[in-house]
């Protein structure tokens, strides 16, 4: 089994650089400020708004959570955005997706101002990301690039092999790896042959949203492996197919009645060079980037310049 990428780690590495950030802008007046937008009932998204808004707390951001109710409109949330869009204390903007079916999504990211789309959603940042330009690129995708290049695991001229084609993870992070020189294939579920391209990657990030798909005879020996899946899983036959003698699992599905798998089959590990756990593998770098695309947007949303470090 190979080196696993500790992404928790490298998000507090990420983390401190945001809090000495937010420390020299304090002089000057600048506490930068992230909004966050949760409409839907949905438990885990609520949970996973409010540890963002902890995670700001943590660094000296400021944060603002609305809660608006289930009921809302297209058009009150639309009004809510351009309220956002113009308070000068709000330096970026999240929409937790998904939103209630009665709200139409695509028309909410386009009406945030890409100045405080630090989620990197709204088509001007999508195309300048797609043309090489400065852009708030989406959270998961940079925290990958993050994690490969402080792993000083090497992108160029490697062969980076991304299946998913989601807007949110799939196509950013491929459009991330071919601007750090990586020949990049994207695959999804119409994709032929799936195994024989996914045997040929140097770098296989598995973003399909399917507990396991990719499995130990899909993995290059010696490949660096990006597992970005989060799936829950309840039953015994499950947990079994994924996790059987793992003592460790074993006593944590019995306390909580469930697990958490990715996209890739824990087994394929072992044909890996290094790998991201799930948890504790991508999953913390997409909060420490949507703080350093918050204290960008901050900067230059007053004429500074990007920090180095970030």
């Amino acid at each position: 089994m190979g080196t696993i990428l500790d992404g928790a780690a490298i998000a507090a590495q990420i983390q401190s650089e945001v809090r000495a950030e937010v420390a020299r802008l304090a002089p000057h007046g600048i506490r930068p400020g992230l909004a966050a937008v949760l409409a839907s009932q949905d438990p885990a998204s609520a949970i996973y708004v409010r540890s963002k808004v902890r995670t700001c707390e943590e660094l000296g951001l400021a944060s603002d959570l609305i809660l608006p109710p289930d009921t809302v409109t297209t058009e009150e949330m639309l009004a809510l955005i351009g309220g956002l869009n113009a308070r000068e204390d709000i330096d970026g903007i999240l929409i937790q997706l998904p939103l209630p079916p009665q709200v139409q999504a695509r028309r909410l990211l386009e009406a945030v101002s890409p100045e405080k789309d630090v989620d990197g959603f709204h088509p001007v940042n999508v195309g300048r990301l797609q043309t090489g330009q400065a852009a708030f690129p989406p959270c998961t995708a940079a925290g990958m690039i993050e994690l490969l290049k402080r792993s000083k695991l090497p992108i160029a001229g490697r062969h980076a092999v991304v299946v998913g084609r989601s807007d949110i993870v799939g196509k950013p992070t491929a459009i991330l790896l071919l601007a750090e020189n990586a020949t990049v294939t994207i695959c999804h579920s119409k994709t032929r042959d799936l195994r024989a391209l996914t045997l040929q990657a140097d770098i296989l990030v598995a973003a399909i949203g399917r507990p396991g798909f990719i499995t130990a005879d899909m993995v290059k020996p010696g490949a660096v492996i990006l597992d970005v899946g989060i799936n829950r899983i309840a039953t015994r036959e499950e947990f079994d197919k994924y996790f059987a003698g793992d003592q460790r699992r074993e006593e944590l599905f019995r306390r909580r009645g469930s697990a958490i798998v990715g996209d890739v089959h824990p087994a394929a590990f072992l044909q890996a060079g290094a790998y991201t756990p799930v948890p504790g593998g991508v999953g913390p770098l997409t909060i420490a980037m949507l703080m350093a695309n918050t204290v960008r947007a901050a900067r230059l949303r007053r004429g500074l310049p990007r920090p180095e470090c970030l």
